[in-house]
Formats: C-alpha cells, structure tokens, sequence
C-alpha cells in the first residue's frame, strides 16, 4: 500500500476531523513551541513521542523526524502542521525522498485571517518556538492559502475575506467542513520568476474594497525613488509579488515579494536581453518573451500584482509611475552614478 501524504494547515480542528473521516488513516502532529530549546512533540494516533534534536530549527524537524516518519507509514497520512510550518516548504522538502503530497488543505478563521494576513507580526513574537524566527504571520498565512488545494473556512463567512480569497486563490474550493473526498492536486511543477503573475484567472474587478492592481512599464526605475514607493505596499495590501527592472542594474531582474507588512527584494536572475546563450532557458519563458520582445529593451519590464483590501489601488499605481526614470534619465542612464539601496540582498517592514 502506498502513502498518500495530507498536509493541513492552519488548525481549527480540521486536521482530526479529516482523520476521523478517513477510517484506517493515521494522525501526525507535531508541537514546536519547544524548538528553541531542541524540544519537538509529536503525535502519532495520539501517542506521544519526545524528541531532541541537535539542531533546534524547522527544517531539521521536517529531515531528521517527519521524513523518516512518513517513509515508514502506509495509507492515508494526515499532516497536521504546526503553525511555523509552511505547506510549500514541506513538501519541496518531502519531494527529494520520493514522498508527494496529495492535497493541501487550509483552515482559515474570517474573524483573525485578515488580521493576519494584512499584519507585520513576526512569528517570534507570535510564540512559535523559535524566538528569532523572523518570517511574519502574514507571510506565513498567506502562503497556507495560496498552497491550498482546499479551503476550509469556519465560522460565518465574511465578504472581504471572501473577497480576498477569491484574488489570493482564484478556483479553490471552499468549505465549512470536510468529509475524506479531496480535491485532485494539480501539477506544481515549480514556477518561476519570470513565469505568468496571475495565476488562476482572479477577478480583476474590485470587491468591497479587495482589489487588484497590475502593474506593467516598460521603462525602469529609478532606484532611490522605488526605495520611498515601495512603503505604499506595506500598509492596506495583502499580497504583492513581481518583478523589477531598475536603471542602475540593466541586466539583472529584480523579484519583489511583500505579505502584509513584511516585503523582500533580491535578485530574480538575468533577462534574456543580457545573455548571449538561450541554451538553459526554460522554453515557455523564451516564449513570452519572444511575443512581448522590445526592439530597445528586449524583455526587460516591469511587472507586479498586488491585492489590496485598505489600501488606494490609484495610488498605489501612482506611486510606483512616480518612480519610474524620467525620458533625460533613461538616455543619460550610461553616464549617470546611481546610488543603488537595492545593490545587495534588501528586506523591509520586518
């Protein structure tokens, strides 16, 4: 018999219910409240197991416990996550070891989701074990809901976070409760930076205050002037992600993730227009390129998504235009020194 691997994320009972559901499964559940000081409960069918490990952080739990753990199991394995872990990292960290993921099912709670998601609280402040753990909820929960095969949503449904659903994870279904039917998981074949924003068709029409605000240039930015536009995504967005293309580095794309209060930037790798050889790359993204070619900038561009539920989708646009170079710039772009706060690895809101 083989194993069929269910993660659950975000609590609220939807784990064991899908467990008592499902005769014959098995229950894990990990507790890392504990995992600063190398402590790690876990559960099996509700028997205890005490672990200490030598290295208290997340991704040793998931190496050096749950791998071995699952690989020894058959049938139905019911995941229950603890709070610090991230559906996506689990299962790229299942993949290598031959373990796929059936389904991914989310809870969320209306009356704190949004709190937290559109939040700048870190996960050590939260309490989640690891005291300097500096991933914000937001990020966290946000992820949960955009990995979802399934959304399970307690309690009376509210129209914003319905709203916000319906752009963060356009076509998952959504339940009150859940039986041991679950949706097929897709194809994830791991996407990348320069693939597609808008995933599963969303609603581009705004909602209740939810909108969605997509942002594409062809001129660059200018660096300092992006640096004080970006602080419009921090207040009022849910989600922001997308790439960059800034003056002062014409051949390296920019990729801008931001969840709540909480946004990073770092390097996305090169555009097409700064290589010589096309060889390596992968054949869909030559594609798009290739229809949206400049014949100055080649597929140099920018590009964002952001779903926003306080914040002014106006001025959001407004802003980053605002940064983008001016006509004189952009030809003096050779001669001119940029002083560039995106020339390293940069995070913010954090």
């Amino acid at each position: 018999m083989e194993t069929v691997v269910v993660l659950v994320a975000g609590g609220q009972g939807v784990a064991e219910e899908l467990w008592q559901a499902s005769p014959g499964s098995v229950l894990v559940r990990h507790d890392l409240r504990d995992l600063g000081q190398g402590v790690v409960r876990r559960w099996v069918d509700g028997a205890l197991a005490v672990l200490e490990l030598a290295h208290g952080c997340v991704s040793c739990t998931v190496r050096l416990d749950l791998v071995p753990l699952l690989r020894s199991l058959r049938g139905r394995v019911v995941v229950d996550l603890d709070p610090a872990l991230e559906p996506e990292a689990v299962c790229r960290a299942l993949a290598p070891h031959g373990i796929g993921v059936a389904a991914v099912v989310t809870a969320i709670d209306p009356a704190t989701w949004l709190a937290d998601v559109s939040g700048d609280v870190t996960l050590g402040e939260r309490g989640s074990g690891v005291p300097d753990d500096d991933r914000t909820v937001a990020q966290v929960v946000v992820g949960q809901a955009e990995s979802a095969d399934l959304l399970v949503v307690r309690g009376p449904r509210d129209p914003v976070v319905e709203a916000v659903l319906d752009r963060l994870a356009p076509g998952v279904p959504r339940v009150s409760r859940v039986d041991g039917v679950l949706p097929a998981r897709p194809d994830r074949r791991p996407g990348h930076a320069f693939g597609p924003l808008l995933r599963g068709r969303p609603p581009l029409e705004a909602d209740g205050g939810v909108a969605v605000v997509h942002f594409a240039e062809r001129r660059p930015f200018h660096p300092m002037r992006l640096h004080d536009a970006v602080d419009v995504l921090l207040d009022g967005v849910v989600r922001a992600r997308g790439r960059l293309w800034v003056v002062s580095q014409p051949d390296t794309a920019l990729w801008l993730e931001s969840a709540g209060g909480g946004l990073h930037v770092g390097a996305a790798g090169p555009w097409l227009a700064a290589l010589d050889d096309w060889s390596g790359v992968d054949g869909e993204r030559r594609a798009r390129a290739a229809v949206d070619w400049h014949p100055r900038f080649g597929d140099r561009a920018q590009e964002l998504v952001v779903i926003t539920h306080r914040a002014s989708p106006d001025e959001i646009a407004a802003r980053l235009r605002a940064a983008l170079v001016t006509d004189e710039e952009l030809d003096l772009a050779d001669e001119l020194d940029f002083a560039d706060p995106f020339a390293e690895w940069h995070e913010l809101g954090l």
